[in-house]
């Protein structure tokens, strides 16, 4: 890509939304971020990632104590236990990170509020993905083929629930608010391969415009 291009990418559980994201990456020939911002982001911190991904989109919580960052990408300022880490310490290294990798490069985030971390880049495009629920229990179960479709839906609703909380917490917008967004997408809809083009048409689109 000539211009610059950060995408960010929202999503319902079961939507495919993770999937999308990673189809229009390599599309784009753009870098991806999912799991990858937690591992880097403790990485940088000198965090094993294990405490990461406990908090990983999650409302904050003290895991033990307090610890604080220096400022830019430097290792934290330790002090005994490298056991005490606080849940917003973590989302502070992980929206660190994001900002991080949206001036140095061209990519597609997903998820972790990174719309609202990113508020005041120019340029960047906000898209969220979900489908209805029904939608979302069968690709759940087309993953994890053990679950019934009961735990499925159970699986999705909790996911959901923490993921709006988490990010209705941290930002001032409303998790999969229609009007939070520059395109929300049903992903039931269309094949995925379809709904690629769909996203990728509004991306050159917005892109020729600027």
């Amino acid at each position: 890509m000539d211009k610059k291009l950060i995408i960010t990418v929202g999503r319902t559980f079961g939507s495919g939304g993770r999937v999308l994201a990673r189809m229009l990456a390599d599309r784009l020939g753009i870098a991806f971020y999912d799991k990858r911002l937690l591992l880097e982001a403790a990485r940088r911190a000198g965090v094993a990632p294990e405490y990461f991904e406990r908090n990983d989109e999650r409302l904050p919580k003290f895991i033990s104590g307090v610890f604080s960052f220096t400022h830019g990408y430097s290792p934290m300022a330790w002090y005994n236990d490298p056991t005490s880490i606080s849940s917003d310490s973590i989302y502070k290294a992980q929206c660190d990170y994001i900002r991080h990798i949206a001036t140095s490069e061209n990519c597609v985030i997903v998820g972790r509020t990174a719309d609202y971390v990113l508020r005041d880049i120019p340029g960047v495009i906000n898209i969220f993905v979900h489908a209805p629920e029904s939608e979302c229990v069968k690709r759940i179960i087309e993953r994890h083929e053990a679950l019934t479709p009961e735990q499925a839906r159970a699986l999705a609703r909790r996911a959901n629930k923490a993921r709006a909380a988490f990010y209705n917490f941290y930002t001032d917008k409303t998790w999969g608010q229609a009007s939070g967004y520059d395109l929300t997408l049903d992903s039931s809809l269309l094949p995925m391969s379809d709904n690629v083009d769909l996203m990728e048409a509004y991306i050159r689109a917005r892109l020729d415009r600027e």
